[in-house]
């Protein structure tokens, strides 16, 4: 990322890419909490009236001013904890970032704080040429101590939520698996349908994708499968059924049907090793095993 075009100083804190600390959380909230880098982008210039001269402005490097601009803005705001860093490039806020408002006056503090911590560690570890790497989170051991305690206590917590809640964590889980545009549509009458999405395959072909989350303990039978798919005529190429629990033999038979079209079937195991992929709630531990044969070798 270059550095942004504008000078910024510990005094004045006048640095151009702090205006955009709020409009940006407002963005990621008008998103459901979570979204890729060129949404979060454009929703700040939709909802900022961002002037044309602005977005058509380059850096030497050639890349665009505005969204650099932004990019700086979110950095701070991860330092600040209010902004998680996705490992796939998604923007996410963080239980503080979901109640944090910021305006001028706040944002210029939020700067001046983090300005104040670089210089800081900077002094303490002099040498040390990004002292952006100092504020990585260590992590910590998860208590579970195997895998199947793990999808146990995974599959608890997530059917413990509301089904509100488990939409949005749904919209979050396509996020981070590739696929843009992702929203809830949190409308009753829609055919069956919880949420909507794009997945760019590449720079001339997408898919328009519907996704429905159950959040079941009992196994899904064919009918949820099939109204699934009733949903999906004349608005997408593809379907993805989530839940908590299993599905019915029949179910599966029903999804992969011949001639008929593709659904994407996540069970709750499926559910589990996707989150543990893109490590969303779950944190990864180390574990060490002696190799005996390495000491035998010194006698």
């Amino acid at each position: 990322m270059n550095r942004p075009g504008t000078k910024h100083s510990l005094r004045t804190g006048q640095a151009e890419f702090v205006r955009w600390f709020g409009p940006l959380l407002e963005a990621l909230r008008d998103l459901g909490g979570s979204a890729s880098p060129r949404e979060a982008v454009d929703r700040v210039a939709e909802k900022e009236r961002v002037s044309q001269e602005l977005l058509n402005a380059t850096l030497k490097s050639g890349q665009s001013r505005f969204y650099n601009q932004v990019h700086w803005a979110r950095q701070y705001l991860v330092w600040e904890g209010l902004i998680d860093s996705g490992k796939r490039g998604v923007w996410s806020l963080t239980r503080k970032g979901r109640d944090t408002q910021l305006d001028a006056e706040a944002s210029r503090e939020v700067f001046l704080q983090q300005v104040r911590r670089h210089a800081a560690l900077r002094k303490q570890a002099e040498g040390e040429r990004n002292s952006a790497a100092s504020f990585g989170d260590t992590p910590e051991d998860t208590p579970q101590s195997d895998q199947d305690s793990t999808l146990e206590v995974f599959l608890r917590v997530v059917r413990s939520m509301s089904a509100k809640g488990f939409e949005q964590l749904c919209m979050r889980l396509l996020r981070e698996a590739g696929f843009e545009r992702v929203k809830v549509t949190g409308r009753s009458n829609d055919g069956g349908v919880d949420g909507i999405g794009v997945l760019q395959v590449n720079e001339l072909v997408s898919f328009n994708v519907v996704f429905q989350c159950k959040k079941w303990d009992q196994a899904v039978p064919p009918k949820e499968v099939r109204d699934l798919r009733g949903a999906m005529d004349g608005r997408a190429e593809k379907g993805i059924l989530l839940t908590t629990s299993t599905f019915s033999s029949n179910a599966r038979a029903e999804a992969e049907r011949p001639g008929a079209a593709p659904l994407e079937l996540v069970d709750g195991v499926k559910l589990f090793e996707m989150f543990k992929k893109y490590e969303l709630g779950l944190k990864p531990r180390v574990v060490y095993d002696v190799d005996p044969g390495f000491f035998e070798q010194f006698g």
